[in-house]
């Protein structure tokens, strides 16, 4: 089987890739700069230079596929980027799909993705755009809704550990007891991987977590202790982050944006019921405590 992957180059995709690549599957790339994909080129997969952005791009990427993982995303910017990478890319990533006669298209949206919540900020509103579009475009189709993943290289968990490690006081947005769910990356990519040809998933849409919900002061709380360090915390009150994030939300690699601290304060709890997703694929979730171990 040949898969056609979008994003192959972010924190997820190379995992996914390895993951598909370890399956015997061939795949085939989709990157804006070859130069930067060497590690996906290592490990046999066929890079086609291109962009969800570009119809022509798509075109030729999706020829001769038999699967589509579509996992491209932004998470900031102004909504008319959103609209343009993420609602438009899929629309475009779907024709050429359907064109080159993909099978099965396989979409990474987010949990927290949801009609109530469709507003709340143009990264949910593209989600859910990128969601209906997949369902109502004709083609067999499997949509993930991860909850936060986290990495040893990439993603918010090392910066979690970093604030743990060297600030006086853990600084927690909020009263703390939001709840989340986390997820390892590389179970992440295993849902993936598997997605492109299981049987019995056409057609569903799958949300994920790890196995462990927590709230965000219990989050901390299972930091400090894997790290064998003691800290106070400190609550931030949500409005003098705001506006922190205003200015900070402008510099390069920025910890928070303001859409993204409207998420976490008014999205609700970011977990989820696994059942589903766990009676359709074979993953064995890694703990919270050993997520943070891997990535300390």
């Amino acid at each position: 089987m040949k898969v056609l992957v979008t994003g192959g180059t972010g924190f997820v995709g190379p995992k996914v890739v390895h993951a598909l690549r370890a399956r015997g599957h061939d795949v085939r790339a989709l990157v804006r700069r070859p130069d930067r994909a060497k590690a996906l080129a290592a490990w046999g997969c066929e890079l086609a230079e291109g962009d969800v952005t570009g119809a022509d791009s798509l075109a030729r990427a999706a020829e001769g596929c038999d699967a589509a993982v579509h996992l491209v995303a932004i998470i900031k910017g102004r909504p008319e980027e959103f609209e343009r990478v993420m609602v438009r890319g899929t629309e475009n990533l779907l024709a050429a799909a359907k064109g080159a006669g993909v099978g099965r298209f396989v979409l990474m949206s987010a949990l927290g993705t949801s009609d109530r919540n469709r507003d709340l900020v143009p990264y949910f509103h593209a989600k859910w755009e990128m969601e209906q579009a997949v369902a109502a475009s004709g083609l067999e189709h499997v949509t993930f809704r991860p909850s936060f993943v986290f990495g040893k290289d990439g993603g918010v968990l090392p910066m979690f550990i970093r604030q743990v490690r060297l600030s006086p006081l853990t600084p927690v947005v909020g009263t703390g007891e939001v709840r989340l769910q986390p997820i390892w990356v590389e179970d992440v990519a295993q849902f993936f991987a598997q997605a492109v040809d299981a049987p019995g998933v056409s057609n569903r849409l799958f949300e994920i977590g790890g196995p462990d919900a927590v709230t965000w002061n219990e989050f901390y709380d299972r930091v400090k202790k894997v790290l064998g360090v003691r800290r106070g915390t400190m609550h931030l009150p949500v409005g003098l982050v705001r506006a922190s994030a205003t200015v900070i939300e402008r510099l390069p690699g920025a910890p928070i944006t303001r859409d993204q601290l409207t998420m976490l304060a008014e999205g609700g709890d970011n977990v989820c019921d696994n059942a589903p997703a766990l009676e359709a694929f074979a993953v064995d979730l890694v703990g919270l405590d050993e997520q943070i171990r891997r990535a300390a």
